[in-house]
């Protein structure tokens, strides 16, 4: 699937709004592997294939991460990068997306270890990004894949769509604390985009600091999804390829937590 900007027809609400069948194989396969191992990647080709997404939605989607605002937190740490930032409740009995109001984002205890308890406030997703049909259908898959992990009533989603940018005098920090936890049950990275970047390795450990998986997501769609839980992950810096342009690397991140 390319990255670079195309068409702007959307799919119909409809279809990109139904819910993705617990039968689907490869749905089922990916929920086993992540109750096995703890962490799961899934192909571009299949993500897409669940989520309905045909090349011309996707670079409408993509889109949205042309219109992020500046994280100041992560500035405090040298890192440039562009973020919003909204929650979602889901359930699996419903399988109804309700966006919730707006809140400051705060991360819990044995997690994060550069913002343990700092409220941070982030601008929110914009109305057009937080209605978009691949976000909803999104958060529907991960909430289906969720549910291998945990059965609770309801669950909150936190949606959190990055941009890195990394220049010829700073390389770009995707994960400026090192390796962490978010302090949820389901944590995934969606690869958006990636525009003149090398680097942006993602690795997954387990809480002896044993690799469990280690990958490059460089496909537009490519999913990492991870039981937060048993789990730590990082990212490795991101650089230009031509040192005299910028670079740049664009991800959806959403974690699932019981509500």
């Amino acid at each position: 699937m390319n990255s670079t900007t195309g068409g702007s027809r959307a799919a119909p609400e409809a279809a990109m709004a139904a819910q993705v069948p617990h039968s689907d194989r490869r749905l089922v396969a990916a929920r086993r592997a992540l109750v096995a191992r703890g962490v799961h990647l899934v192909p571009a080709a299949v993500t897409t294939s669940l989520l309905g997404v045909a090349n011309e939605t996707w670079e409408r989607f993509r889109a949205h991460w042309d219109e992020l605002g500046p994280d100041t937190y992560a500035a405090e740490q040298g890192t440039c990068r562009l973020r919003r930032y909204g929650r979602f409740a889901w359930s699996a009995a419903t399988d109804r997306v309700r966006l919730l109001p707006r809140a400051d984002f705060v991360q819990p205890e044995n997690s994060n270890p550069l913002y343990i308890g700092v409220s941070r406030t982030l601008e929110p997703l914009t109305e057009s990004f937080a209605a978009d049909p691949v976000l909803r259908a999104a958060l529907r898959l991960l909430g289906q894949v969720a549910t291998a992990l945990d059965d609770p009533a309801e669950w909150i989603a936190k949606v959190h769509p990055f941009r890195v940018i990394a220049s010829e005098d700073a390389n770009g920090l995707p994960t400026p604390e090192g390796r962490h936890r978010d302090g949820v049950t389901l944590v995934s990275s969606l690869l958006i985009g990636r525009h003149n970047a090398a680097g942006g390795e993602s690795a997954v450990f387990d809480p002896d600091g044993r690799r469990l998986l280690t990958i490059t997501l460089d496909e537009p769609g490519t999913l990492l999804l991870g039981d937060d839980r048993r789990t730590l992950h990082s990212v490795s810096a991101i650089r230009p390829v031509d040192r005299s342009h910028p670079a740049y690397r664009d991800v959806l991140v959403v974690t699932f937590a019981p509500g």
